[in-house]
């Protein structure tokens, strides 16, 4: 009973202020990350802020419904407009908010993230596309986009703000286990020569799809984490594993991201990832 008064009485307050429940619990935070450099965290994947003297370059938009609140962050930090949007893949969760930025913005992304969007039928795929690299020059700005292979989609975007030494990779870095999207050309193989070529630009910062700000250290963690999963999987196949006893045998304390049975490397990676395995081990 307490806990309903309780809740009540929020819901009275958040009213007073004009605010839902629902709004307070999807509510956007933006954080600055480097100099002229936020992110914006909250539902959906993360978002990256590049404020310059003659407007301000977005990294990923979340979805349609954050178009509004994403605007009133950027507008905390700079009174310029947002000229360009850079989707680092096609998931709505982070190419969502195309929809409110193609009218007012040059959207870009890579060949295949747009091809996915298109094959998806989602609303706004960009305008602009890259296949091997691009970059934007804005008030004297650089912010490159780089395709450094497939992992999480076939489609991935590494940006990279070098004045800042910062990168920002999408949901080809994550705070958790990852998800390996192999209906759309995702491949933990490709992943980690993805990461190693990330790895050969000069940061000290990483904006991952969803979590906290990385270091470097903790990317060479996260690509070890890859290696060492895949090496794992190959010596349980090699020791007589069927694709139906993979979920359950891949658990070990050794290696958090199987630990994560909730997550969507157990539960939606599993399968692909043992027909990948089990095809280079053959």
């Amino acid at each position: 009973m307490n806990r309903l008064l309780e809740r009540a009485l929020l819901c009275a307050v958040l009213a007073t202020l004009g605010v839902s429940d629902t709004e307070a619990q999807d509510a956007l935070t933006i954080e600055p990350v480097k100099d002229g450099l936020y992110a914006i965290f909250g539902s959906g994947g993360n978002v990256g802020v590049r404020v310059t003297s003659e407007g301000v370059i977005l990294v990923d938009d979340k979805y349609p419904q954050n178009f509004e609140e994403i605007q009133r962050l950027v507008r905390r930090v700079s009174d310029l407009p947002v000229r360009y949007v850079i989707n680092t893949h096609h998931h709505g969760d982070h190419s969502g908010g195309n929809v409110g930025y193609i009218g007012i913005s040059e959207v870009i992304a890579h060949q295949n993230a747009r091809d996915n969007m298109v094959r998806g039928n989602q609303d706004a795929p960009p305008r602009v596309v890259f296949t091997d690299q691009t970059a934007v020059y804005l008030g004297g700005v650089e912010v490159r986009a780089f395709y450094m292979g497939t992992g999480h989609t076939n489609g991935d975007a590494v940006v990279y703000y070098p004045d800042l030494r910062t990168v920002q990779g999408g949901d080809l870095l994550h705070g958790t286990a990852p998800f390996i999207d192999y209906a759309n050309g995702g491949s933990s193989r490709g992943w980690v020569t993805t990461m190693n070529n990330t790895l050969a630009l000069d940061f000290d910062t990483a904006i991952p799809g969803h979590g906290s700000v990385m270091t470097r250290e903790d990317v060479i963690a996260f690509r070890n984490q890859m290696e060492q999963v895949r090496a794992h999987m190959a010596g349980l196949i090699r020791g007589g594993l069927t694709r139906d006893q993979a979920a359950r045998r891949i658990v070990t304390t050794d290696l958090p991201w199987t630990m994560a049975e909730s997550g969507l490397f157990m539960t939606r990676s599993i399968p692909g990832f043992y027909d990948e395995i089990a095809e280079e081990v053959r």
